[in-house]
Parts: structure tokens; sequence; C-alpha cells
């Protein structure tokens, strides 16, 4: 399957950060048609799209934007999603940094669809960079009129502002960026209500991902038919990959929905010298990982899920016969736990007992009924959270039992008898403040 860039097709215009590099390869063109279109229309046309959220869990993003009432008196708000911050994750910062006029525009149309008079882009603070090219490309587009009062004679109003996080994974969540937008700490809310009826400023709110927002341009240009003829039927267009770890050429390659890893890897050049596919993940750490055997499936959202799987962010990690996946999902797991926000007791708990009892068996100190216990712990904290982040961290260590159980078992230690002890695993995983 061939590769398809679209948002990525001109990324070697070192000019295509500006207004006039993006104008010169057709840039804002769409607006002008979004412009003297019905909104509901715009939506319409989304939702015949069937474009899906592309910041992992895939929900289409033309229904999203129908969900948000009209005519109900309140104002109306479009949050960006930017504060990619998923392990394994380079999608969106990269799209940021090239082609940010496609994202502001993308801005533009959508609030005009949602009839939003204010939009927020909210950037994960630690790349100052992409946060530049994104506030720079706003205010060349409010200097040439393309936001604020009255945009090209429409009569519609609207305000763009770039919103710098501060480092939080956890404010990747939509309910916790509000309300680290609102000025709060971010953490997530209970749902329902749903933000498309009480969002930011209890305002109906869409929130959507950077990429989902950078592909509205072009299918507002191109139309639906373009658009559908990339990718299958419940899984159409095409997707920004981000293939990185044990590979000889890892980087962005902009393919139809619907290609396998197989064809990914031979375009990043395959493994390694010397390496061995032990075992990829599709879409970041928090979705369950895949083998070889795997290889030749379409990354869709459907074919994911059938795998046990899920595309998530589309953002394939690969690994090497050199990589432990016990100390894999030990990793990941300290990292959940770090970045849990504290507010539900599952993931709280769920992450720190984890933890302890990983770190055991990545030093060779684990029980066999110790793999009962992390199974145990893991079906306590899924579904039982407030937000994904604890779905998350449940995820990795079911799937490595899947495939490389044995990697775990020979990580005990030689008295099968041992117990889990509690309290030598609060000590051993270091006491918390």
């Amino acid at each position: 399957m061939k590769l398809t860039p679209v948002i990525t097709q001109h990324w070697d215009d070192p000019t295509l950060y500006t207004l006039d590099g993006y104008k010169s390869h057709g840039g804002y063109e769409a607006l002008a048609k979004a412009l003297n279109s019905d909104p509901d229309s715009i939506i319409a046309l989304v939702k015949d799209s069937g474009l899906r959220g592309r910041g992992g869990a895939g929900f289409p993003t033309g229904l999203k934007w129908s969900f948000v009432p009209q005519n109900d008196g309140k104002p109306h708000y479009l949050v960006v999603n930017a504060d990619e911050s998923e392990p394994g994750a380079c999608k969106d910062i990269p799209i940021m940094m090239a082609n940010p006029h496609a994202l502001v525009e993308g801005v533009i149309i959508t609030s005009f669809a949602i009839r939003a008079n204010h939009a927020f882009i909210y950037i994960r603070g630690e790349v100052p960079a992409a946060i530049r090219k994104v506030a720079y490309a706003v205010k060349q587009a409010r200097e040439a009129g393309l936001i604020g009062k009255n945009i090209q004679g429409s009569g519609f109003d609207l305000e763009v502002t770039v919103h710098s996080g501060a480092g939080a994974y956890i404010c990747g969540e939509e309910t916790a960026l509000l309300d680290s937008l609102e000025g709060f700490r971010g953490q997530p809310r209970l749902k329902p209500p749903f933000p498309a009826i009480a969002g930011l400023y209890s305002s109906p709110t869409v929130i959507n991902n950077v990429e989902t927002i950078a592909n509205i341009p072009y299918i507002i240009d191109r139309g639906v038919e373009w658009f559908r003829q990339f990718g299958t039927e419940k899984s159409p267009g095409f997707k920004v990959f981000a293939v990185s770890g044990h590979v000889q050429r890892p980087g962005i390659y902009e393919a139809p929905l619907g290609i396998t890893m197989r064809e990914l890897l031979d375009y990043a050049g395959g493994m390694r010298p010397g390496a061995e596919l032990k075992f990829w993940i599709p879409g970041g750490s928090s979705v369950p990982m895949l083998t070889a055997d795997h290889l030749d499936l379409p990354l869709t959202y459907e074919a994911m899920a059938e795998a046990g799987t899920m595309l998530g962010t589309g953002t394939p990690m690969v690994f090497d016969q050199t990589v432990s996946v016990v100390k894999a999902v030990t990793r990941w797991l300290e990292f959940y736990k770090h970045e849990s926000c504290g507010k539900c007791t599952p993931c709280r708990e769920g992450t720190y007992w984890i933890t302890g009892v990983l770190e055991k068996f990545e030093h060779g100190h684990g029980t066999e009924n110790e793999m009962e216990t992390l199974t145990t712990l893991c079906g306590q904290i899924a579904g039982r959270s407030f937000c994904a982040l604890g779905d998350a961290a449940a995820t990795p260590y079911p799937a490595a039992m899947k495939y490389f159980s044995h990697e775990f078992t020979a990580a005990t230690h030689t008295s099968a008898d041992e117990q889990f002890d509690p309290i030598a695993s609060y000590v051993f995983s270091g006491a918390r403040a």
C-alpha cells in the first residue's frame, strides 16, 4: 500500500509554517468555502466523511460535533487537545511544528460549524518550539483577518487562545484538560454531564485532537468521496503514523488506514541490523501489545479491536529480542504510577501496588502467586477509574501474560511457596511521602 501524504505533503517546504507558505499550497481556500456554507451542512459533511478522532478513542468526529446543543443561549467552545504525552506518541507535535496553519484553519472551520466564538489550543508546556510555531500562526491569521471580528465579511467572530500546559500526562484526558484551562488542578471529572453539554465554564464544548482538526480543511476542500477513497468503510481516510523503536528509519509515515504493520515496517527500513521483532504496540503504551504473528493485520480501528488491542494514537513502537517484557511493563507502570492524579482510589492505589509487585519480578524476586495477584489487581482497576489512565495502567500486564508469560515465570523466586508480602513490597518500591 502506497503512502498518501496529505497533511505531511509539503513538510519539505521550509516556509510552510508561515501564512504565505501555507497559502502557496492552497491554504485557507477551504475556509472560504466553509464560511459560504451553512454550519449544519459542514457538520453533516464531516459526518459523511466518516472521520474518526485521531487522539486514540476513534470516536466519529461529526457525531461528536452534532452533540452540541444549538440555540441554547450559552457560549460554545472548541478546545484542541495538543497535550501529546502518551509514551511512544509523536505525531501532533511534528504537525504543529511543520504545518501549524492546517491546524489553525481547521480550528476556524470547526468553530464556525459548532457556532463557537472562542477556541483554545492547549499545548504541552514541555514543547516550547511547537507553542511558538502555533502562536505565530495564530498571530499571522489574526493580522490577515482570518481570526477576529467579522471574518472575511461572514459575520462570524472568533478568538483563538494558545494555552501552555505544565507537562501533566493526566491533562491529555479531556475533562482534566478543561479543569486545567479553568485554572484548577488537572483532574478528570465525573461524567455525565459530558463536555458537549457542560464542558469549559459549564458550557457546551467540543474537544478534538490536533490531527483530527488538521484533517478538516482537506475534507472541506476536496470532499467526502476524495476522503473515503482512502482507508476502509469503518475506518476511512489516512493517518499520520509515527513509527519508533528498533527500526532503521524511525519517523512519520502518512498512509491510508488499513495499511499493515509489515508495510509500515518496510517503509521504516525494517528492523535494525541483527534485530528480530519480538513485539510491537499499535498506538502508545496504553494499548495491548502484539507480536510478529499480527504484522499482516490492517491498521484500522475495527481490525485492532478484533485482535484484542486498539489503534490508539497510531504511533507504533517496535521492540526487538533484546527487550525484556518484564522490564518494559514495569517501566510503563512506573510512568502511570507517577502520572496518576490520585483522584480515584482504583488508579491511585492500584498503580502503586502493581508497580511494587512488578519491581519484584524485574529483580527476579516474584512468585507464581504474585502473578495471580497482578491479574487480580489489574482486574480491580479496569473500568473502575474516573478516566482512561487507570484502564491504561491495567492493560500492559494482561497483554504481556497473553504472549510472554514465560518471562514472568522465569523471573519468579526459587521458593514457589513464598507469599506476597505487602510490607516488603512497600519498602522495596519506596515509601510514599
